[in-house]
């Protein structure tokens, strides 16, 4: 299943400089779905400083100018931010919280720190214990002040806990430093909270999902997150999310949507070939539980050193291209 996101992806929005690649310029796929990707109705904040948006610079620069024009696909997006676990939050998410509140917009964020995270793959880390995920996340909630902001909390977390991944002895700690984070960030009076589920594809049968989010505080929060960093279908997760959450007295849910385009590609969850970008962010759904399409994993950063991919959450020129030139609108 998903493992995803490094520290590094989420220096963006501190002006990180984007890679370049060698892939050939090319004008297929160009105008095709461009108005659903054009930038202006969301109202989600987006990163003027994304590797996306670098890379964009850089291809025009360079004459690239059909593959620019792809990229801007993504680099035009509002895309979650995830502040690195191993270093002080506070910085990033106090800056995109303040730019997105001059913009009036809603920053997106990712807190990505629980302990033992990612069972050891590839993005394995967290905070080292329970006091040091507390004194995080308080950061990370502290930088957020009264802003406008969207905060998908620990994805993996609980669907490690009810596959059996994580191991038995810290399922409790783990729900309990859940149920704390959404406490703390709900009291930031702008800031909605959406604990992660995990995805139509892992826990097949949502009820067991049920017990473990309650333990975890899916009663204060403002609702739970699926699809995050996957390609389940918006069709397959909305009808999955619906069964939740009438499980869970009609809590609301978002969906990922960043690169499900394509669907899936059975037995491949790390850096599939041949996948789209999906519904570009809106709270337009359709669904009245669906609060909101979200592009919480960053298009075009890796899920890990596979398929040719580089480390997780570094930006990947190449599979961002494909991405956004598979992309039909």
């Amino acid at each position: 299943m998903p493992r995803l996101i490094h520290a590094f992806a989420a220096l963006a929005v501190l002006g990180l400089a984007a890679g370049c690649s060698s892939h050939a310029a090319t004008t297929s796929g160009v105008d095709a779905g461009k108005a659903a990707y054009a930038a202006g109705s969301s109202p989600f904040w987006t990163d003027p400083g994304s590797p996306a948006a670098r890379q964009a610079q850089l291809w025009q620069r360079q004459g690239r100018g059909q593959d620019a024009e792809l990229i801007r696909r993504i680099a035009d997006q509002p895309v979650a931010l995830w502040p690195a676990g191993e270093t002080d939050p506070a910085p990033m998410v106090r800056a995109a919280a303040s730019a997105a509140g001059r913009e009036g917009k809603t920053a997106v964020l990712v807190a990505y720190n629980i302990p033992h995270r990612d069972c050891g793959g590839h993005s394995a880390g967290g905070a080292a214990d329970g006091n040091a995920y507390r004194e995080w996340i308080g950061r990370f909630a502290d930088a957020l002040g009264n802003a406008e902001a969207l905060v998908v909390l620990e994805p993996d977390a609980l669907a490690h806990v009810v596959d059996g991944c994580t191991p038995d002895e810290y399922h409790a700690e783990r729900e309990q430093l859940l149920g704390e984070a959404v406490a703390r960030l709900k009291q930031q009076p702008g800031t909605k909270v959406y604990l992660d589920a995990g995805n139509a594809g892992w826990i097949r049968e949502p009820a067991k999902l049920v017990e473990p989010l309650k333990r975890a505080g899916i009663e204060p929060a403002d609702g739970f997150a699926l699809n995050v960093s996957n390609f389940q279908t918006t069709g397959v997760t909305t009808e999955y999310g619906v069964r939740l959450a009438q499980a869970l007295g009609g809590k609301h849910f978002v969906i990922d949507t960043s690169r499900n385009g394509n669907g899936p590609l059975p037995g491949v969850w790390c850096n599939p070939p041949g996948r789209a970008l999906g519904t570009p962010p809106t709270t337009g759904t359709g669904e009245p539980v669906v609060d909101a399409f979200l592009w919480i994993k960053r298009p075009g950063e890796s899920d890990g050193t596979c398929e040719g991919g580089p480390a997780a959450g570094r930006w990947w020129p190449e599979y961002a291209l494909e991405l956004a030139r598979n992309a039909t609108g």
